[in-house]
């Protein structure tokens, strides 16, 4: 099965060894969708004995995970993105990789990140009906907090329309606040 990036593959083996159809298993979930990821996992392994394997399983293909596919490129990871997310995601880090050429871009935990002197100062995620930039460091994102009264913040990432237009000083200013973070 580690072989085989479908998540599905797993369903035999859970069939089997937990003694229930998916349909039992996927009404079980639809039970506690509104739970968290380690809710979720808490509850399979809990109550059902789960292993850690079978429950991350089900729990990612049940929030719409349904591949464990890794992806190696930029180009890769936009491929089932339409048009309009690619060139918002490469205008992104087009505002800046023109200021520091030296970033070089990455995957990581299967998303893009930019990394600057070994350290990640940068990351995109695209989502299907917004994009999040995540800026890397610790407040980086409540020190801008007065900056980004236009968007909505979460904790650690910052989430933008599908067709922004990027604020090319706003990402520049965030990775230079995390350059000086790294240097401290």
């Amino acid at each position: 099965m580690a072989t085989n990036p479908d998540r599905a593959s797993y369903f035999p083996a859970i069939e089997k060894k937990y003694g229930q159809p998916m349909s039992y298993w996927f009404d079980q979930m639809a039970e506690i969708s509104d739970r968290k990821y380690p809710e979720q996992i808490a509850f399979l392994r809990e109550n059902h004995g789960f292993s850690q394997a079978h429950a991350n399983a089900l729990v990612l293909y049940s929030r719409g995970s349904t591949s464990a596919h890794r992806v190696h490129t930029l180009d890769e990871y936009l491929e089932p993105s339409d048009e309009t997310k690619r060139a918002t995601v490469r205008a992104i880090f087009t505002a800046i990789t023109s200021k520091y050429p030296k970033a070089e871009l990455v995957i990581a935990w299967n998303q893009p990140m930019l990394k600057l002197d070994g350290q990640y100062v940068f990351g995109v995620s695209v989502q299907s009906k917004h994009i999040l930039i995540a800026p890397w460091g610790n407040g980086i994102i409540d020190q801008f907090r007065p900056r980004l009264t236009d968007y909505k913040v979460n904790k650690k990432t910052i989430q933008v329309p599908v067709d922004w237009k990027p604020d090319v000083k706003l990402l520049r200013d965030m990775v230079a606040a995390r350059i000086a973070e790294t240097a401290a």
